[in-house]
């Protein structure tokens, strides 16, 4: 196995099964850091630099979280507007990267445009990981959502697994790559507009997923061990800010998750995931159900950068 210290974190298309259980475990052994709010000196004389070209909340803070929780130090910038990359200036990423890295050890990045992380990579001699990039990938995200499942089932093989949302999203690409790795097949529901593209399909059936697609939920929830959900009503992930405006669109019932139809539907152990933010594709009283692992995976997501970090740095191996 390849080791992590100094490695980009760009793509899960480049994980191999056994890193993926090396992770988790690495998060497994650091996890009661976090839990019980305390801090450690593991990189105390380590610095992250956050590069956000796109709002966050929680991959900035619990990338930042994280390296508090391990005694680091944090610096960088979460509006390009106030940099001279976001101005009149419109710095370069290679210009930037190469300023970023006299800052710090390790740098995330999120960006509008798919790829820039990978840009950054090249002139960078720090490690970068990628944050999300446009409508790309956010392999943070999925890493966590694993690490998630794995600590609420014991296992991830086996699983059955369904996909509700815009399949263009980075998480879902991410989600995809990640399950060539697993015995998880896979159902996805979207709407026509936002399903699979046919590169995404080539992708999958190349990396030996066991998918399918459905048109509804209630064709393939009462199957589904996981249950994994990212809007339908999304901002435009290519531009730096996307606000919404006066009319915003509901969520058609084919791609919303009820807490009637958990309860009349899904298995009764069946786990439900939603990283958030979100519109009304999940109501509220959903949260308050066996059901939902929303803010375990809230909890876990800086478990799970907290790992990334010691590994990428150096700390463990």
């Amino acid at each position: 196995m390849r080791s992590f210290a100094g490695r980009d974190i760009l793509s899960l298309k480049e994980f191999e099964r056994q890193e993926f259980f090396r992770v988790f475990e690495i998060a497994e052994r650091l996890e009661p850091i976090a839990r019980n709010r305390q801090n450690s000196d593991l990189l105390k004389n380590k610095t992250l630099v956050t590069a956000f070209y796109q709002p966050s909340t929680r991959t900035r803070l619990a990338h930042e979280a994280a390296m508090h929780r391990l005694g680091g130090h944090v610096t960088g910038f979460s509006d390009a507007k106030m940099t001279r990359a976001g101005d009149f200036y419109q710095e370069s990423i290679k210009d930037t990267v190469k300023m970023l890295e006299f800052y710090g050890d390790v740098i995330v990045m999120r960006h509008f445009q798919q790829g820039a992380p990978h840009e950054a990579a090249k002139w960078a001699s720090i490690p970068i990981i990628n944050g999300g990039d446009g409508w790309g990938e956010h392999p943070t995200q999925i890493l966590t959502d694993l690490y998630t499942v794995l600590r609420e089932k014991g296992r991830i093989d086996g699983l059955k697994w369904l996909a509700v949302g815009d399949m263009r999203m980075r998480t879902m690409h991410s989600l995809g790559y990640a399950l060539s790795q697993f015995d998880c097949p896979i159902t996805f529901v979207a709407p026509p507009d936002m399903g699979l593209t046919p590169e995404f399909k080539a992708e999958l059936s190349q990396y030996s997923v066991n998918w399918k697609e459905a048109d509804h939920v209630e064709q393939a929830i009462a199957e589904a061990d996981v249950i994994l959900v990212e809007p339908v009503v999304q901002p435009d992930y290519t531009k730096s800010r996307d606000e919404r405006g006066k009319e915003v669109a509901l969520t058609p019932a084919n791609y919303r998750i009820t807490r009637e139809l958990l309860s009349t539907k899904a298995k009764s152990d069946a786990i439900l995931l939603h990283s958030l933010p979100r519109m009304d594709e999940i109501p509220v009283d959903v949260d308050i159900t066996r059901w939902s692992r929303s803010w375990q995976e809230a909890f876990n997501g800086v478990v799970m950068r907290m790992a990334l970090l010691a590994l990428i740095l150096g700390a463990t191996e």
